[in-house]
């Protein structure tokens, strides 16, 4: 249900939830099922905040609806060639390639799979005794917030040396991923058909690594540094860093800006390069500015953590913006987040 310049009022997320909740309880149930677990929980979020919604805008939005589905005339096609091909004339050859092999991984797995839906905690107790080729691919195969959190719970000493073989990953054989998905999936039950992924490599380190805390962050790169200092920096090459924001652009800027305190964006800018911070001050009000620099002259010296913890909040709250398509993060990796 893409947008339509009449409807400004709601955000895409918003539509839909206004739909599901109009559908009933058993209906919407039904819809939720087919959906991943970031997808319930952003729609979840946005049918409890929800108020005050009329009878005539939730009858926009069905109209909408209704309007889109009858426009479509391969409903129901649903092969994996028909996928692929949308796909890649949607977003291009190199965004595709790995999004295609999730999408068509995620719908036959099981064992895998569950593993989204659980405790970043819960999946390091299932993993924490397997080989750490098995925890890479399992890292891989999770999103990156979600695999960095359960990285966090793993051993520190074998955290650098799991990193190491998702940048090495390229690829995993069919009958490899399907006997993992059948060891996970004995132990959550269900049925499981894997037939081929594209999980790991050199830019899955990098956005796990990107969701880890600084501290831990700046040791697993260190230690990777010291066993192979070239992997080392295209992995750190291919990360989305705070100084990275200057490339995005003016209106996702101003998005971004509106989410977030201003005492965590002072912290911030304390450790920014002079470039970002204009870029942060052409995109707020003259007296905004004015207000956001004196904060700055009068904050005074900080701690290095307070400003890299402060750095990491608003690159996550960055990350969670552009997944669900309200900004398009540049720079270096920027096209992962898209």
């Amino acid at each position: 249900m893409a947008q339509g310049p009449e409807n400004s009022k709601f955000t895409g997320t918003e539509r839909a939830a206004v739909f599901l909740m109009s559908l009933g309880e058993d209906a919407a149930a039904e819809v939720l099922k087919h959906m991943g677990p970031k997808e319930v929980q952003r729609l979840g979020t946005a049918m409890a905040t929800l108020a005050n919604v009329s009878r005539t805008e939730v009858q926009k939005v069905l109209d909408e609806f209704t309007q889109a589905v009858e426009e479509q005339t391969a409903l129901g096609v649903g092969t994996d060639e028909y996928i692929r091909k949308v796909l890649t004339s949607a977003l291009g050859e190199d965004k595709a390639g790995g999004l295609i092999n999730r999408i068509l991984l995620g719908r036959n797995s099981k064992g895998l799979e569950a593993l989204k839906w659980m405790e970043p905690r819960a999946v390091a107790e299932v993993i924490r005794l397997e080989h750490p080729q098995i925890i890479s691919i399992v890292l891989s195969y999770l999103d990156p917030d979600h695999a960095a959190e359960v990285l966090s719970f793993l051993p520190e000493r074998t955290q650098p040396d799991i990193l190491m073989r998702i940048a090495s990953l390229d690829g995993i054989q069919p009958n490899a991923l399907q006997e993992l998905d059948e060891i996970l999936e004995r132990q959550f039950s269900g049925n499981s058909n894997v037939k081929s992924s594209a999980v790991g490599g050199i830019k899955s380190a990098a956005n796990i690594l990107n969701f880890m805390e600084p501290s831990k962050e700046a040791t697993i790169v260190d230690r990777i540094r010291e066993v192979d200092e070239d992997l080392s920096q295209q992995i750190q090459d291919l990360m989305f860093v705070f100084d990275n924001l200057v490339e995005v652009d003016d209106r996702g800027i101003q998005a971004l800006l509106r989410e977030i305190s201003t005492e965590s964006l002072v912290l911030a800018l304390k450790g920014a390069e002079d470039a970002l911070k204009e870029k942060i001050f052409k995109n707020m009000s003259k007296r905004a500015a004015e207000m956001l620099r004196d904060d700055l002259e009068a904050k005074g010296p900080v701690r290095l953590s307070e400003v890299e913890g402060a750095q990491k909040e608003i690159l996550t709250v960055a990350r969670r913006m552009a997944e669900s398509g309200e900004i398009v993060l540049g720079g270096k990796g920027g096209d992962e987040f898209v």
